[in-house]
């Protein structure tokens, strides 16, 4: 199968989900091309990217004016400038009778562009929801039409409907053959704004575990405890609050250590925070490390924080993949009760969950894990084992592909009830 993935930005450190979806669908003999409306820095790139030439099989997609005018003469330009190349495919996208008067706005000559030279394939895979318009048009201009599916993942379906309101989808919904949601609580949120149950099951992000070597914790008598976070520095990973609670358990354990990896916008004040509370030589904010790196710090790492929280703006998480890296690592977790995330850990057993925000759960759920070290093991052990049962990558790369044949053959996977996901890996 020759499948386009619709992206935002590619290629970025923090979606590795993305990448393991492209590689894995190449190395079971699928084509897959990325379009994206920006290329980001390719200075320090996943190794993954470079090994499977990912960067020859990615296209920018073209802005798209928002304003008519602008849009329009802008359009007519490329129509100018390309039509030569592929009349069939321009005249497509100005075909009142087959789409209506509205493509004379030009909207459909833009996406046209990214396609003069590879017009042709069988699934366009919207990565987000956000990329709805996209997928659309792509579904609209390719010739044989393409099954357009489309993958809620947190933003495109807290934060971004909150902006655009309730009814963003709708026209998604009618228009898109199926839908994936990383998790149970975003299911449920794309079936309150109007999918079809029948039309969207769980696919959840998937880990190859055998790149997190699991490591049994103990006591290291000879250095204090160290803590980690992984993730971008952003408001709704919530770091603040882990900030906060060592600065309280320093007083009973002046050895703590707590890394942060990652960068972001909160990196100034995360660093304001940081002086304030006077732990300069306890709490680091180390910025982005590479896959080795960032390997190598948390082999030395013995408790793993993960604090999302639901930002100001609605921003929300499903269950985040560093969290499953450090599980499959044996590393004892902390997370929130928040999006997804109860859906990949089970209080108590394979790590505990606190209340968003919650400063002194911290404390206590941390304070705990430094007074029961012999609890370290056993909850790491059964973290390894949630992530290969629940998040095999493998696994979900076949079903991905399920996925793709089912719609081509007009079988549509089954939509299973939360009990069965949980109980099905090969669901996701």
């Amino acid at each position: 199968m020759r499948i386009a993935f619709l992206v935002h930005d590619f290629p970025l450190l923090s979606e590795t989900f993305i990448l393991n979806q492209a590689t894995g669908l190449i190395e079971r003999g699928h084509e897959v091309d990325v379009y994206t409306n920006r290329i980001h820095d390719t200075s320090k790139v996943h190794p993954d990217v470079k090994k499977y030439r990912l960067l020859e099989r990615t296209y920018r997609l073209p802005d798209i004016p928002e304003a008519a005018i602008p849009r329009i003469l802008g359009g007519m330009g490329l129509l100018i400038k390309h039509f030569h190349r592929n009349p069939v495919l321009f005249l497509r996208s100005l075909n009142p009778l087959r789409y209506g008067w509205r493509v004379l706005n030009f909207r459909l000559v833009y996406p046209a562009i990214a396609l003069l030279d590879n017009p042709v394939y069988d699934v366009v895979h919207c990565q987000f929801g956000t990329q709805g318009f996209c997928g659309i048009a792509f579904s609209k201009l390719i010739h044989p039409r393409p099954k357009l599916v489309t993958t809620f993942r947190g933003y495109d379906i807290s934060t971004y409907v909150r902006e655009k309101g309730d009814r963003v989808y709708q026209q998604l919904f009618q228009e898109g053959d199926f839908f994936l949601a990383n998790c149970e609580f975003f299911r449920q949120r794309a079936i309150q704004l109007g999918c079809s149950p029948d039309s969207i099951i769980v696919h959840r992000s998937g880990l190859d575990a055998s790149k997190f070597p699991f490591t049994a914790r103990h006591v290291d008598l000879n250095r204090g405890v160290r803590i980690a976070t992984t993730g971008r520095l952003v408001e709704k990973k919530g770091i603040e609050y882990v900030i906060q609670a060592v600065a309280k358990l320093l007083e009973a354990y002046p050895t703590l250590q707590y890394n942060i990896i990652g960068d972001g916008v909160l990196k100034p004040s995360l660093q304001a925070l940081i002086d304030q509370l006077g732990v300069n030589q306890s709490v680091h904010l180390l910025g982005w490390k590479n896959e080795q790196e960032m390997a190598e710090i948390l082999r030395e790492t013995d408790l793993f924080v993960a604090p999302s929280i639901t930002a100001q703006d609605g921003n929300q998480d499903a269950p985040v993949n560093v969290l499953k890296e450090a599980m499959a690592m044996g590393l004892p977790t902390i997370s929130t009760q928040h999006g997804g995330i109860p859906e990949l850990i089970e209080d108590g057993v394979n790590g505990f969950l606190v209340p968003e925000r919650d400063v002194d759960a911290l404390v206590d759920r941390l304070d705990y894990l430094i007074q029961h070290p012999q609890r370290w093991q056993e909850m790491g052990r059964a973290g390894r084992a949630t992530v290969e049962n629940q998040y095999n990558l493998h696994t979900l790369n076949d079903r991905l592909v399920e996925v793709y044949q089912g719609l081509h053959h007009a079988k549509r996977p089954s939509s299973p009830s939360p009990t069965a996901i949980n109980q099905q890996p090969v669901i996701g």
